[in-house]
């Protein structure tokens, strides 16, 4: 099977890396050239000069783009995927997107005689380092289980929720789930510190209980140690929220609480600070609370 990988950002790169440790033979291409060149270099991959180069040296081609934009761009646009998919080739939309924009391209694809698939992923950069990402897989059956050996090689859960556009609601649903637990979080620490309680003995202590969670336990020492090296960004993260507020008037669903966090981060961006983790978002919290630093919890 000839594999196209477009996206070697933070996830991407180590997703396609891992294909080719699974012995899978892949041409890449990336709007940074030189880091295709490099990634080429690392792995023995083949480079393509253009999205719609990729796609026809390939039979399956994998995309993890930052959002809808570069999405549309880079399947719709000029030297683009469905210019370059033949009969029969099958496109895998791994990013974070907008619903309407996976029913659309699948659309354009069943014209060309090529399928299309929108396959995002939740795990962040750890899972894709891992290959433990869980990933939410919106077309047809057929085309799912074409792909599914691609997706067991960087994904632990691996689920068929429905038909184009549906990988993306589900992935919009995570988001929320995500984004308002960070925030919850980082108002607990605040408050425990503010009180008195070390931030290590707060997530210890929250861990063990009914409030126990997955944001807590992967991003527990950024947040001990104040270092949001990026896993996954801020404004990624203000963007994927906004696509599931998009989706909520689409739908007629009110989404209160996604409307406050997105503007949190909206607000963390605007302090510079868009490029960090998300978990930064308790420097937010911190800063409303009446400080700059954090103040030293005394012994508890």
């Amino acid at each position: 099977m000839r594999v196209g990988f477009v996206g070697l950002g933070i996830m991407g790169w180590p997703m396609a890396e891992n294909l080719v440790q699974a012995g899978y033979d892949l041409t890449v291409h990336n709007r940074t050239q030189k880091k295709a060149q490099e990634f080429a270099k690392n792995t023995g991959a083949r480079l393509a000069e253009s999205p719609k180069e990729v796609a026809k040296r390939s039979d399956i081609v994998i995309t993890m783009l930052p959002g809808p934009p570069e999405v549309e761009e880079v399947f719709l646009g000029e030297d683009g995927l469905i210019e370059g998919a033949g009969r029969g080739g099958l496109l895998v939309d791994m990013s974070t997107s907008s619903p309407l924009l996976a029913r659309k391209i699948a659309e354009v694809a069943r014209e060309q005689g090529a399928s299309a698939l929108d396959a995002p992923v939740s795990g962040g950069d750890v899972g894709a380092k891992e290959g433990t990402l869980s990933i939410m897989v919106g077309g047809e059956q057929e085309d799912f289980e074409r792909a599914r050996p691609l997706f067991e090689v960087m994904g632990r859960t691996i689920t068929h929720v429905g038909p184009s556009g549906a990988g993306q609601v589900v992935k919009a649903a995570n988001q929320i789930v995500v984004g308002l637990t960070i925030e919850a979080v980082s108002e607990a620490l605040v408050l425990g510190e503010r009180g008195g309680v070390s931030a290590e003995k707060i997530l210890d202590v929250l861990s063990g209980g009914l409030a126990a969670n997955r944001v807590m336990e992967v991003k527990r020492e950024k947040f001990l140690s104040r270092s949001f090296e990026p896993g996954g960004k801020a404004r990624y993260h203000r963007k994927d929220l906004r696509i599931a507020l998009e989706s909520g008037r689409e739908y007629g669903v009110a989404l209160p609480a996604t409307a406050l966090v997105e503007q949190l981060f909206g607000a963390l961006e605007s302090r510079g600070r868009g490029d960090l983790d998300h978990s930064s978002l308790m420097l937010l919290l911190e800063e409303l609370a009446g400080r700059q630093e954090p103040v030293r919890s005394r012994p508890f």
